[in-house]
């Protein structure tokens, strides 16, 4: 697969994925992802975007103003 935005060549990498709500902002680290070598792109498959779903959905009414949580330490 190629990147859409460059067509570059994509590669297994992580990603930390920043989500920003009303009320705060959410870090999830190490998020497993392909990552463009040339542009810096990111892409999730299926699994892992109904994941990240999964923890922002969890972790929002929890969140302070900035809650930062481990991928692999939510999915496990």
């Amino acid at each position: 697969m190629n990147c859409f935005i460059c067509k570059g060549n994509l590669v297994k990498s992580t990603t930390d994925h920043v989500v920003k709500l009303k009320d705060c902002i959410i870090i999830i680290k190490n998020v497993p992802c392909e990552m463009c070598k040339q542009c810096g792109e990111t892409y999730y498959d299926d699994e892992v975007a109904r994941q990240l779903e999964k923890i922002i959905e969890n972790v929002k009414g929890l969140a302070a103003e900035i809650t930062v949580v481990n991928y692999s330490d939510k999915v496990a």
